[in-house]
């Protein structure tokens, strides 16, 4: 419920309204082998799956009453044990799972269709926007498996919908699930969807300066991933500061960088998924 962008309390999933007054519902898998798997999730009433980031809860003014914390503490309890849920049965199935987070406009989509062409991996995407199919479309006739959430005015996905989305893919004999985030700097790096790995894009035309005004993404990225580098003689782009900001706020991280419609630097991309699909 992030007041400057756009979330609520309650928001609503493609398939309406995701609110749960004191119930539990079942979810029944059949994996690979053939084996059958349920479990119940229990809701507590009246909270929707709808959050604020963890690092805001108790900075924000508007939600600091002691009844606004305890229950958003609540709902993203919930949302840390569904993500646990869906990274199990993605371990079940060995499929490493990838959490594509950026800015609107970053390459995203464009960085998932040349992985998808480059014919090493089998995929699957499920793709979150405010509105449209136009990414999803985009990832099938690429000639993967797609799958569109449309999270209206939510900007970020949580693990409750990654789950719903699982259900809508054949994950039988996948090497890789993508979730593609909402465009947002802010929101989606707070909250566990379920992926193995974070994956941070910053494509070269909104600066080297992004990593330091938005740390809490980068921080927590995995991998960063600068895109569109041909446009590189046209731009003021410092790419030694951005491996050094990078650095400082996550020395683990990795950085890649890539131009998705040229081929140039994805070939490091591709060796980055098959090192982390087989050595995770």
């Amino acid at each position: 419920m992030c007041k400057d962008c756009g979330c609520s309390i309650g928001h609503t999933h493609e398939a309406g309204a995701h609110s749960h007054a004191d119930m539990t519902h079942e979810h029944v898998h059949t994996h690979a082998d053939g084996t059958v798997h349920s479990h119940a999730h229990m809701h507590e009433a009246g909270i929707d799956h709808e959050h604020d980031a963890h690092d805001h809860v108790h900075a924000n003014v508007a939600i600091s009453d002691a009844k606004t914390i305890e229950v958003m503490s609540k709902i993203l309890s919930a949302n840390d044990e569904e993500a646990a849920h869906n990274r199990a049965h993605l371990d079940e199935d060995k499929i490493l799972c990838l959490n594509l987070m950026s800015s609107p406009g970053s390459g995203k989509t464009t960085l998932l269709e040349a992985t998808i062409k480059s014919g090493k991996f089998k995929i699957g995407v499920i793709e979150g926007d405010l509105e449209t199919n136009r990414d999803a479309d985009r990832i099938i006739k690429a000639g993967a498996q797609a799958h569109q959430i449309s999270t209206g005015e939510t900007c970020h996905l949580d693990a409750f919908m990654v789950h719903e989305g699982l259900h809508h893919i054949d994950t039988k004999g996948l090497d890789l699930v993508f979730i593609e985030n909402v465009g947002n700097l802010v929101c989606p790096a707070a909250f566990d969807v379920g992926a193995h790995l974070n994956v941070v894009l910053l494509s070269v035309p909104e600066g080297s300066d992004k990593i330091a005004k938005y740390p809490v993404i980068f921080r927590r990225a995995d991998c960063v991933v600068i895109t569109k580098t041909a446009l590189l003689p046209h731009f003021d782009f410092d790419m030694e500061e951005v491996v050094r900001e990078v650095h400082k706020l996550n020395p683990k991280a990795d950085v890649i960088a890539l131009d998705s419609k040229s081929g140039e630097g994805v070939e490091k991309w591709l060796k980055f998924l098959q090192y982390k699909k087989e050595f995770r």
